[in-house]
């Protein structure tokens, strides 16, 4: 095979084998989809969330014969301290840096139907019901837009470490928005689309600041449709996978809801593509083309 030609290998296009990477909420759902899809193709991953026994149960399940290493580390991403603690625990381990950061822990908020027929229904409905209240907005907005911030900034040393640790890389943070936050409907959850499409937002100030300021770091989003996860199916099984009824995906144009390799193929991408920055990637089986943006 010509040297041309080697360039093309997946193995190539899609290396992530010796890789240090970072998930947050990593315990099931799009967050364990991420860890396998980087574990099994050599990179070592670090998962990070609030429950020991999740994420001992990720390794035991997922992390044994594969060409990578899942590590795990508890921690409470919403708290600035407990970022500060796991950024020092990754530059301990990690001389050459952070490769990839993937923020992914994320809440859903409370859901309010909005269909009414007059405005004083209407009204009712989403001023009235004693489940809308600040706190349940601020409480989303807390968990799903603060900690990307704070977590890409706090990692932003390591990750430019190790851009510079081997020329002709940049590492990268991917951000797990949703459809959620480009679509035009509330989907009946007005608090966590709003907060998803702010995630977007701020994902594209933050690749600008950053590329700004001289630093290689790539950071994107990845914005998923319907995919199985313990926010949609409230729940998971043994292996900590969920799974979720045709009536949240019926209405999908690919008839189906996300796989675990739709969402892998996604994030080696995201990983990988040195020439992506500042962008969403909507993964969602043609939803947008349903709902409109």
């Amino acid at each position: 095979m010509s040297d041309s030609n080697k360039n093309f290998v997946l193995s190539t296009v899609f290396n992530v084998k010796g890789r240090v990477a970072l998930v947050t909420g990593a315990g099931s759902g799009i967050g364990l989809m991420a860890t396998q899809a980087l574990a099994v193709n050599g990179a070592k991953v670090y998962i990070v969330g609030r429950t020991k026994e999740k994420l001992e149960t990720v390794v035991k399940t997922h992390g044994q014969e594969i060409a990578g290493e899942i590590v795990p580390i508890v921690a409470d991403i919403t708290k600035k301290s407990e970022i500060s603690k796991l950024v020092k625990a990754i530059e301990e381990k990690e001389k050459d840096g952070l490769s990839i950061l993937i923020n992914n822990a994320g809440i859903a908020g409370n859901s309010q139907d909005a269909s009414a027929k007059t405005a004083e229904e209407m009204k009712q409905k989403l001023f009235d019901d004693e489940n809308s209240t600040f706190d349940d907005w601020c409480n989303t907005y807390r968990t799903n837009v603060p900690q990307l911030f704070f977590m890409t900034t706090a990692f932003l040393p390591l990750l430019q470490k190790a851009s510079e640790s081997e020329h002709g890389y940049s590492a990268g943070v991917i951000n797990i928005s949703s459809i959620s936050g480009i679509v035009q409907v509330s989907q009946s959850h007005f608090s966590y689309n709003s907060s998803k499409g702010a995630a977007i937002q701020l994902t594209k100030m933050l690749a600008k600041e950053v590329a700004s300021n001289g630093l290689k770091v790539r950071i994107n989003s990845i914005a998923p449709g319907v995919f199985p996860s313990e926010m949609v199916a409230g729940g998971s099984g043994t292996d900590q996978k969920s799974h979720i009824p045709k009536d949240r995906y019926e209405k999908v144009p690919a008839r189906r809801p996300g796989r675990d390799e739709d969402m892998a193929s996604a994030v080696l991408f995201a990983a990988t593509n040195q020439y992506l920055n500042g962008v969403t990637i909507p993964v969602d089986g043609g939803y947008i083309l349903m709902a409109g943006s």
